[in-house]
């Protein structure tokens, strides 16, 4: 595989791009491949793997150990892709998608590539743009020496960096034991692992316990956490979070059973799961439900992962958050049904190839269901204290939030945005809008799903006006400003 660093490198159009270059992404790419499609694979990242496989080919990390075992899963997954030979392009920002006017049916992405931006065709398109944390916004936060658990992840497995000093972890989920045992086995100072999981959590994940039995995940996540807490200092039932400090962070305070304690640190690291990264496709124009169980906004899909927009899928965990194994399942099966489409295969052949995977994957989600209920973030940490910052780009405060959508009425983000540009800034509402929504539904006394979420347009990642001035002319752009 030769990675594709130069615009001009890139054809014109293609059977398939998939966006992305995760499990997902790359499991799809390889398969369509396979199946004869013409593939680009697009990735803002200078090398595959995406999040949980971030920097595999070239990561420091010697120690198989430190990383653990499926973390080095994602050399095989890349190597596949190598060997089916679709295109690759690192470093390279998706930052439009949209129908090609000129020709129906097909759709056009805009793209920057090694400083140039360029329009290509897709007849087929693959959202593997998986998932981001969900923000975790507490006093505080914004002070250097706090981040989040997958910042200190990506320094970790890119460059073997670990946090100087006394370092604390906190939040809820999975990769919360996860990231603790990484660190504390490649040499960081780890004080306290802070766990914010709602105790009332446990009676809703009950019923869903039996299914989590039979899964995967209970085997490998016991042993986790049994390891973790023997060698950590755990402290259970958080209540509260604030980090303080005079410039940086010094000291993190914690609230719980009626008691406040504060923890001398140098690094706060904060994570309280991962959600679905929706902006591309919500840019696209893709319809989206609010998940009452995984708490966030996830895309309506059918069976094959196609969203409400024909030609555009979405897999991996940006189709609903479901791990590593699960995201490059539903890689596979989205590449079969894009395949199906362009006719490449027909809809028994499809079904037929598809069964196995589509039986893998079922096992793989099998107990999911437990952890998206148990691991469901407290209210607390969901809609913050009103001096909490919130929009970290534009400096908005939770009690603006408040304040604006009590005095003047507001009803959704997109309207808080006119007034306090909230989700305006380079993230676009990455960081705030999942907390913005909160917010707004808790003084209007509605659910999420009422208020709904920000309406997105291209471009949706920041990309320079010189690289837009660049783009070949056509006759329409010159149409649109010509008088």
């Amino acid at each position: 595989m030769t990675p594709l660093t130069d615009i001009g490198q890139l054809a014109e159009r293609y059977d398939l791009v998939v966006v992305g270059a995760g499990p997902a992404g790359l499991s799809a790419a390889a398969r369509a491949a396979e199946l004869g499609l013409s593939v680009l694979l697009a990735d803002e990242n200078p090398a595959p793997g995406g999040q949980i496989y971030r920097a595999i080919t070239s990561t420091p990390i010697k120690d198989r150990a430190i990383l653990g075992e499926d973390y080095w899963r994602g050399s095989d997954i890349v190597a596949r892709f190598e060997r089916a030979k679709g295109a690759y392009a690192p470093g390279c920002t998706i930052w439009s998608l949209g129908p090609d006017e000129a020709e129906p049916g097909t759709f056009e992405l805009g793209l920057s590539l090694g400083g140039q931006a360029r329009m290509i065709a897709a007849s087929q398109v693959i959202l593997a743009t998986g998932a981001q944390e969900r923000p975790f916004p507490i006093p505080g936060w914004t002070l250097p020496g706090v981040m989040t658990a997958g910042a200190a992840q990506i320094a970790l497995k890119g460059a073997g960096i670990v946090p100087a000093g006394r370092t604390v972890i906190a939040g809820c989920g999975p990769l919360l034991y996860l990231l603790a045992s990484q660190l504390a086995a490649a040499g960081a100072e780890i004080v306290a692992v802070l766990d914010t999981t709602p105790k009332r959590n446990w009676t809703k994940a009950l019923a869903a316990f039996p299914d989590f039995l039979r899964s995967p995940y209970l085997a490998k996540g016991l042993k986790l956490m049994a390891q973790t807490r023997r060698k950590l200092r755990f402290v259970s039932g958080v209540t509260g979070l604030a980090a303080a400090g005079e410039g940086r962070l010094a000291s993190v305070t914690i609230e719980g059973g009626g008691v406040s304690q504060s923890i001398v640190c140098d690094t706060l690291l904060l994570h309280q799961g991962v959600i679905p990264s929706i902006n591309l496709s919500n840019a696209a124009g893709c319809k989206h439900d609010f998940d009452s169980e995984q708490h966030c906004w996830v895309p309506k899909l059918d069976a094959w992962f196609a969203s409400s927009v024909p030609g555009i899928a979405i897999a991996g965990d940006g189709a609903g958050i479901g791990g590593a194994e699960s995201a490059a399942l539903r890689g596979e099966i989205a590449a079969f049904d894009a395949a199906r489409r362009l006719g490449r295969l027909t809809q028994a052949e499809r079904d037929r190839q598809a069964a196995p995977i589509r039986a893998a994957l079922e096992r793989c989600l099998r107990g999911r269901r437990f952890l998206d209920l148990l691991y469901k973030p407290a209210p607390q940490f969901l809609a913050p204290k009103d001096e909490t910052i919130v929009c970290r780009c534009e400096e908005v405060t939770a009690g603006q939030i408040r304040d604006t959508a009590r005095r003047l009425g507001v009803t959704g983000p997109n309207q808080m945005k006119a007034f306090l540009r909230c989700g305006m800034g380079p993230c676009q509402g990455r960081l705030c809008g999942p907390t913005v929504v909160e917010l707004i539904s808790e003084v209007r006394g509605t659910s999420p799903a009422e208020t709904g979420y920000y309406r997105l347009r291209p471009p949706v990642k920041p990309v320079t006006l010189a690289e837009l001035a660049a783009l070949p002319q056509t006759d329409a752009s010159v149409k649109a400003v010509v008088r």
